[in-house]
């Protein structure tokens, strides 16, 4: 499976029914992972990655190959290694009403496909499928 033939078969659900468990497993399985917005505040992950983040807003998420970066507001440690781990990383950004009809949309550097999330039929969130093997390694 592709992150184009995924993304097209995730196209048009509605919000809380955006990805099977089925999927899901053929997802991680094809090394994808598929990012979509839920609620006001979270950026889901599934597929070859299963995990969550509260990126605010604009906020940047910061993703490699296992998973996302852990955050860096609670150490007050200047040798942990954050900044060096973090240029490594692929980014997402999440941007929260900043395209008519949209609450969610995101924006990347990395290779990936586009699927939109409805509400009520009308539109909600423009998810986005990247592949695993285009995210880099820590």
């Amino acid at each position: 499976m592709t992150k184009e033939k995924l993304a097209e078969q995730l196209n048009g659900r509605e919000i809380g029914d955006e990805i099977t468990k089925q999927e899901e497993a053929e997802a991680k399985a094809a090394g994808l992972v598929v990012i979509f917005g839920a609620s006001d505040d979270l950026m889901e992950l599934r597929g070859a990655i299963h995990d969550e983040a509260y990126p605010g807003e604009e906020g940047i998420v910061k993703i490699h190959r296992g998973g996302i970066l852990d955050s860096h507001d609670d150490c007050d440690c200047e040798f942990c290694g954050y900044e060096s781990k973090a240029e490594k990383c692929g980014s997402v950004q999440s941007l929260w009403c900043k395209e008519a009809d949209y609450s969610w949309t995101y924006k990347t550097e990395l290779p990936h496909a586009t699927f939109e999330v409805l509400e009520d039929g009308g539109q909600y969130c423009r998810g986005i499928v990247l592949e695993l093997n285009a995210l880099p390694s820590l």
